[in-house]
């Protein structure tokens, strides 16, 4: 078992989540509830990961994050290392991958909210910002765990992106899906199954749990 690896994945797929997770509750809120030209674009833009093929993303996030891009000549002179082939640049291809399964169960737990809930909240005279700490979230609630273990999971299983971004450097970009294939290539069959258990496991346990709680919120709502 290269614990190295799988205690980097759950690091990466830590900090996907803790950035996502404003970043889609604010997103999600904002297609949810409001109209504005555009928007059909704006959404079929962040599905396209979902679409593309995990090989071609990479090559697009690879080319955008190299040393001949703005953005990455832009990170080389600030910290001194390039941004691909290290956890910075993996973490951001990680984000950006990841957009459509933190914003899309985010927007549907809030377009699940009726728009009278809004009006009455306006009415009672509480700001937007309270209405969306008070009302909205605690509503929305099941979509952002949705979104949340969507997000952990599929940051543990990506395999594509993070091997054309991050490539297989211990320690600092080899996760636990690029061990899976390192010991498959190098014939351990054995170790590759260990870990691909492991993965399973954890995968299992956390979808699991989110079914868990959100039968728990629909029995306490309903009960």
């Amino acid at each position: 078992m290269d614990w190295s690896a799988l205690t980097l994945s759950l690091k990466l797929a830590g900090w996907t989540v803790l950035i996502l997770l404003p970043l889609g509750i604010w997103a999600g809120h904002a297609l949810a509830a409001y109209q504005f030209r555009g928007k059909a674009w704006v959404e079929a833009l962040m599905a396209l990961p979902l679409v593309l093929p995990p090989t071609v993303l990479g090559y697009y996030l690879l080319v955008a994050m190299g040393g001949a891009s703005p953005v990455g000549q832009f990170y080389e002179s600030i910290f001194g290392k390039p941004l691909v082939f290290s956890f910075e640049g993996l973490l951001l291809a990680s984000v950006i991958f990841n957009i459509p399964f933190a914003i899309q169960p985010m927007q549907r737990g809030f377009e699940a909210i009726a728009p009278e809930v809004r009006d009455a909240a306006a009415c009672c005279g509480l700001s937007r910002w309270r209405t969306l700490w008070r009302i909205e979230l605690p509503l929305a609630w099941p979509g952002i765990l949705s979104a949340v273990v969507l997000t952990f999971a599929h940051t543990l299983g990506e395999f594509g992106v993070v091997l054309m971004v991050g490539g297989s450097i211990p320690g600092e970009t080899k996760t636990v899906a690029i061990a899976i294939y390192d010991r498959v290539q190098a014939f351990d069959t054995a170790g590759a199954g260990v870990m691909s258990a492991v993965l399973l496991l954890i995968s299992l346990l956390a979808i699991g749990a989110a079914y868990f709680t959100n039968a728990r919120s629909r029995i306490r709502r309903h009960g």
